[in-house]
């Protein structure tokens, strides 16, 4: 991988981490148009330039992380689901984590479910608070997205919109779960794979592509986090179902007709 490379894939992450569209889905796209074998390395930087997405939202709402005790008990209770299941199941998902068709499958799958989803929630929203309960159905919901092209961002706000929270409410709490979520899984991913990201004939180059990756994945996460709340808040899902029927539906278009994705 080349830096221009991992600059790309970067701005992709970043772009698409915190939006319902499946920033890993986008990701393995982008490796595939530029033409990125699939490698332990490759996997690797996939998960850890999260941690760039991850530090925009404690930049943008560091207050709130300050706020009280039972934040990280509901944190704590979301990630739950997610962490045993990312144990359980670590080596099926990174099989899964290499193929298109089920990413593009997913795209529109999440993307026909997304047209009616501020139609089943439109109801008058209640209380706000979210308790442990509320949390814990939040984080099975976040679960749904170990399948590449679900979109973890989806799942959750989804699933905080299903338990009564509004879009706003849901949405930030989604991105607040991704701090442990992300965390856990790129640390998961450092200590698995530490001998081949910091082999010592490689381990500057490494290095360097971890590091512009995730500021890359930093400065276009913060950018993503202000324009979806104010955009969800006033238009809802719709938009977002539509793009990911378009995308999922040319790529299946694609691969019907025996394309190569690898184009650049």
């Amino acid at each position: 991988m080349s830096i221009l490379q991992a600059i790309i894939v970067a701005i992709v992450e970043g772009l698409t981490e915190f939006l319902p569209v499946s920033s890993t889905g986008h990701m393995i796209l982008a490796q595939h148009l530029l033409g990125v074998e699939s490698s332990p390395l490759v996997k690797a930087f996939t998960v850890n330039i999260q941690l760039g997405a991850i530090i925009s939202v404690l930049i943008l709402y560091w207050k709130r992380f300050f706020q009280s005790l039972n934040f990280y008990v509901t944190l704590f209770v979301a990630f739950l689901p997610a962490a045993l299941i990312g144990f359980l199941l670590g080596d099926y998902i990174d099989v899964l984590l290499e193929s298109v068709p089920v990413v593009a499958v997913m795209l529109v799958a999440g993307g026909i479910a997304m047209l009616f989803v501020d139609r089943w929630f439109s109801r008058e929203q209640g209380e706000q608070r979210i308790g442990s309960r509320r949390a814990l159905k939040i984080g099975l919901a976040q679960c749904i997205a170990m399948i590449p092209g679900v979109s973890r961002s989806a799942a959750s706000i989804v699933g905080g919109m299903a338990t009564g929270l509004n879009r706003k409410t849901a949405a930030e709490f989604s991105f607040f779960l991704a701090v442990p979520t992300m965390f856990a899984a790129s640390a998961y991913k450092l200590i698995k794979d530490y001998k081949i990201l910091f082999a010592e004939e490689n381990m500057r180059e490494n290095l360097v592509l971890l590091g512009v990756g995730n500021a890359v994945a930093l400065a276009v996460g913060m950018l993503a986090i202000r324009f979806f709340i104010s955009f969800l808040t006033r238009h809802g899902f719709k938009a977002f179902g539509w793009y990911r029927i378009v995308v999922g539906g040319a790529i299946l278009l694609l691969l019907a007709c025996g394309k190569d994705l690898t184009i650049l």
